[in-house]
């Protein structure tokens, strides 16, 4: 069966992201691991590759050892709708840490209350009460 799966390439944190989306949105986990090895390029013990289900949706994780000319881009970003206002405060507040607001959380016309945001990695998020 053919399937699009987002990948997400960090370089030495994609596990503390992926610690941090599991926590932050719900229905969200782990789904399994693979660590880099003794032989390998990267770090022995520390993530290399991992599947993830964010918010329902499965999301590879890549530990690159090799640092590259380039990043995340807000071109690309995971779109959460929430159920409560509260909901979105909470997801908000723990995303922006130490992140940067392209659309600070206000009402826009199209929602009751959005934000996007870049988080701490650099990944983009759209937070949207509908």
């Amino acid at each position: 069966m053919t399937k699009a799966t987002p990948f997400l390439m960090f370089e030495g944190n994609g596990e503390e992201a992926m610690t941090l989306y599991c926590e932050t949105i719900p229905d969200s986990r782990v789904l399994d691991v693979t660590r880099y090895g003794s032989d390998e390029d990267g770090a022995e013990g520390t993530l290399k590759l991992a599947r993830a289900s964010i918010g329902g949706v499965e999301v590879r994780i890549y530990n690159s050892p090799v640092h590259h000319a380039f990043t995340f881009t807000p071109s690309f970003s995971f779109f959460v709708d929430c159920s409560s206002g509260q909901e979105l405060e909470r997801i908000v507040d723990v995303l922006s840490k130490d992140g940067g607001f392209l659309m600070p959380p206000g009402n826009y016309g199209f929602s009751q209350r959005f934000a996007w945001l870049n988080d701490r990695f650099g990944v983009s998020w759209q937070i949207n009460l509908p």
